[in-house]
């Protein structure tokens, strides 16, 4: 009989995102192959703590359903820096559990923007998804427009500003002859549409600012674009492919936490009715973003196809996008022929294929033998 690997499925966190987390990890837990697939669940409570037993898949269950934060149960347990460890052990009582691969169901802070990967990488243990560099890239949302920038990928005008660093006068001022009104106010560093507000004229500014404010001291400002909303996703390493091009109309103003969630509201067209040419050109976009900003495994890239001009921007890429029943990303793979199992089986092995080619690598340097000096004698005159 060939032996399970054993998956550790990561979920919940210290974020503005963990319900949504929990809602995605179901989702996985539910699609994965028992046949292929040993599922050890790591529950990480809203305050930061590792929680594994035997009750956390029928706790997580219930917490998802009900958008809750996972509860206190079963023992706590970490996963040690240390590459001979390979997995988690127990804070008190217990036994080790070695694990195969990890897979991070985690959206958000402390979860999307490297920090658990760089953990996972001191463990020496293969993870699904983005490295540390595309992680936190991805994650900051100036950074990422910055980087789209400079590799020639279009992208909305934007600025950035930090709460309190500025008058209220002055930041309306400076949006106002940079950007303009109506504009968008967002945390950089989040995601789930979370602490969202558009900003319809100055006087609505600080209170936005100070509301993204609480999620990240640093805020992006964008300007708004009278524009149709498109989706792409990625998967793959070093030859990464992009899935059709889906289409997203939401019920709300825009697309925020509220219609994602709750109300679920939105419409959603996959394939999306566009020119091929149109679509085509989302595609490969999608590909040089997620090279530019060096990811792996998967990714999803939103567009925005502007009315008056047809341009096509590049929103944001997410390097760990929702996989609940009714996100994008699985079902982009799906119309492209990959079902959710497996697509799930695809990411796992692209974790254990990156990981294996990263232990390839030199880490430590011999310098070459040193050349004894030369005698030189001074001629005799």
């Amino acid at each position: 009989m060939v032996r399970r690997l054993r998956v550790g499925i990561v979920y919940g966190g210290r974020s503005g995102e963990h319900e949504i987390s929990l809602r995605s990890a179901a989702s996985i837990v539910a699609a994965l192959d028992p046949a292929k697939y040993e599922i050890v669940p790591v529950a990480i409570t809203k305050d930061g703590r590792w929680l594994s037993g035997p009750e956390s898949l029928r706790l997580l269950e219930v917490a998802q359903r009900d958008l809750a934060p996972v509860p206190e149960h079963g023992s706590e347990v970490m996963l040690p820096a240390d590459p001979t460890r390979h997995g988690l052990l127990p804070l008190g009582r217990g036994r080790a559990t070695a694990l195969d691969v990890v897979f991070p169901v985690l959206h958000g802070t402390y979860g999307e923007d490297g920090t658990i990967q760089g953990l996972l990488e001191l463990a020496d243990l293969p993870y699904v998804g983005a490295g540390v560099l595309a992680s936190a890239v991805g994650m900051d949302k100036a950074i990422m427009k910055a980087i789209f920038r400079d590799a020639g990928i279009p992208v909305c005008r934007w600025l950035v500003t930090r709460a309190g660093e500025e008058t209220p006068d002055a930041l309306a001022r400076r949006v106002a002859a940079e950007l303009g009104f109506p504009c968008f106010v967002k945390p950089a560093n989040l995601g789930s549409s979370v602490g969202i507000t558009k900003v319809k004229e100055p006087a609505a500014l600080a209170a936005a600012v100070a509301e993204a404010g609480e999620y990240d001291p640093k805020v992006v400002i964008e300007e708004a674009i009278d524009a149709r909303e498109f989706e792409c996703a990625v998967l793959g390493n070093q030859a990464p492919e992009a899935s059709v091009v889906g289409e997203l109309v939401p019920s709300h103003e825009f697309y925020d936490y509220v219609d994602k969630y709750v109300d679920q509201g939105a419409q959603v067209t996959i394939p999306a009715q566009l020119p091929a040419d149109t679509s085509d050109a989302m595609r490969a976009l999608a590909l040089r973003a997620f090279r530019a900003v060096d990811c792996s495994g998967l990714a999803r890239v939103d567009f925005f196809l502007e009315r008056a001009t047809g341009r096509i921007l590049v929103n944001e890429i997410n390097t760990m996008p929702g996989f609940t029943t009714i996100s994008m990303y699985p079902k982009l793979w799906e119309a492209s022929g990959l079902s959710y199992p497996q697509l799930l089986d695809r990411l796992i092995d692209l974790a254990i294929e990156r990981h294996a080619t990263r232990n390839q690598r030199r880490l430590s340097f011999t310098p070459p033998t040193a050349t004894p000096a030369k005698t030189y004698r001074r001629a005799r005159s």
